[in-house]
């Protein structure tokens, strides 16, 4: 069974459970409204050493950072902002002195920076390597939520930042290169809180995910959820740190946000994103009735592009 396979197992098993009010599985978090115009966000994540990170890759202060980032980077793409987080640690033995409390002081400075607070959560031991898992909760207005589901046929498909240099840094770190743009960039990703709520009250913003897995799977979840395809420019993805296209299109853990937008709103979005940001977003794309096709100077290519998977 791989991993799309096992989510599709428990979202059937979990079709069978009371909502509770809740709005559940499909979407980067779960939703509750709560009245007032207003919905809470809830998402959970956890990173595995040797998985998400190495420990001889990366400083305790920079693991603690991206724990809190990779985790508030779904609330962002839910269109509204953190609020909270709880944080469960499994640690081994052999941690050197001082590394969780480094490890700390990464994670609340960054919390302090988004103004997230940290309400509670669980320590324990671990035989295996260090096992980090954050539940992460956000607030804002129902109208600016953006769901998956919600892709239109013409809807132009956007990403806010230039793509693959965590993957491309990757590389960098396993072949012994730490001090590079790159490697900084997979060690620490800069996540998009403001820009995911400036999109999130945006109405010409339909459907809006992050970029965790890679573009060439995060847009085949869009697609799933909406019932629609999509045309991909390859040659207009933004490349970050010297990334190539693969790792733009399939490398995974950029942490970016993926949207689409109606096409006679877009030009307009795109030229107030830039004026409020001073930095552009990216056309790359137009949502179509179904599959998935990859372009090249505008003519369909055949590539064989997929993003990462843990089974």
């Amino acid at each position: 069974m791989g991993e799309f396979e096992l989510i599709e197992a428990i979202c059937r098993m979990s079709d069978r459970l009371p909502k509770n009010g809740f709005e559940g599985i499909g979407d980067d978090c779960a939703v509750l409204e709560i009245g007032g115009g207003e919905a809470l966000v809830f998402t959970a994540d956890a990173l595995c050493e040797g998985v998400h990170f190495l420990r001889e890759g990366a400083t305790a202060y920079e693991i603690g950072q991206k724990t809190l980032r990779v985790n508030l980077s779904d609330v962002a793409s839910m269109g509204v902002r953190p609020v909270a987080v709880l944080l469960s640690l499994s640690l081994p033995d052999d941690l050197p002195q001082g590394w969780a409390e480094a490890f700390m002081v990464g994670l609340t400075e960054d919390a302090a920076r988004y103004g997230v607070a940290l309400i509670g959560g669980d320590t324990t031991r671990t035989t295996g390597g260090i096992h980090l898992s954050v539940t992460a909760i956000g607030r804002g207005a129902t109208a600016n939520l953006k769901r998956r589901r919600d892709a239109q046929k013409g809807d132009r498909i956007l990403v806010t930042a230039p793509l693959g240099g965590s993957a491309h840094g990757l590389k960098d770190i396993l072949a012994g290169q730490l001090d590079t743009a790159a490697a900084a960039t997979h060690r620490l990703p800069e996540i998009e809180i403001e820009a995911g709520a400036w999109l999130g009250a945006r109405s010409e913003v339909h459907a809006m995910m992050d970029l965790s897995d890679g573009l060439a799977s995060d847009i085949r979840h869009i697609l799933k959820a909406s019932d629609t395809g999509a045309a991909i420019d390859l040659d207009r993805l933004p490349l970050d740190a010297g990334a190539t296209i693969e790792e733009a299109a399939a490398g995974g853990e950029d942490y970016k946000l993926l949207l689409t937008a109606s096409d006679e709103g877009c030009d307009a979005l795109m030229r107030d994103f830039e004026a409020a940001f001073h930095r552009p977003l990216y056309l790359v794309g137009e949502i179509t009735a179904e599959g998935l096709t990859w372009r090249e100077k505008g003519k369909k290519v055949e590539r064989e592009l997929q993003g990462f998977r843990h089974f």
